[in-house]
């Protein structure tokens, strides 16, 4: 994910844009709500009307987010509409691959905030664009012209 405030406009830019495809009655956003990208994303799909749906990996997920995410995560969790949980209880890598294949399979498309490389641990960007492919699903790539992943 890139950090600064330069790529993160960017980022938010794009998302608004690709989201600004859809008429806000037919926009249905799907996101683990993590900081960053995830979060965005969902906030971009609120804006333009639309409602968002969350998938929650882990019953311990959210104490993982930094602290200062907290207040952003309650309160787009308590905007979706519907709420999935992978039924898993530790918040680790499998739990993270388990909730965007859940995910996955709640989507038309998967808009991924990626910048090609591969993953840094199991269940990265990386791993979801490809269980993505191998599901059918097709992706749009999001990332902004020379940014750099922190």
């Amino acid at each position: 994910m890139c950090t600064s405030s330069a790529c993160e406009q960017d980022v938010r830019a794009a998302l608004r844009s690709a989201v600004g495809a859809y008429s806000p009655a037919d926009l249905v956003g799907v996101s683990c709500i993590a900081d960053g990208p995830d979060s965005w994303f969902a906030e971009a799909v609120l804006a333009r009307g639309g409602r968002i749906e969350v998938v929650v990996p882990a019953a311990g997920y959210r104490a993982g987010l930094p602290l200062w995410h907290h207040g952003t995560y309650d309160e787009l969790l308590g905007r979706a509409s519907d709420v999935h949980h992978t039924g898993l209880t530790e918040s680790g890598s499998q739990a993270h691959m388990a909730g965007s294949e859940l995910l996955v399979g709640l989507v038309d498309e998967l808009l991924a905030v990626w910048d090609g490389q591969p993953a840094r641990g199991y269940g990265g960007t990386a791993d979801v664009v490809a269980y993505a492919g191998r599901t059918g699903v097709p992706v749009r790539v999001l990332w902004p012209s020379g940014a750099t992943r922190d």
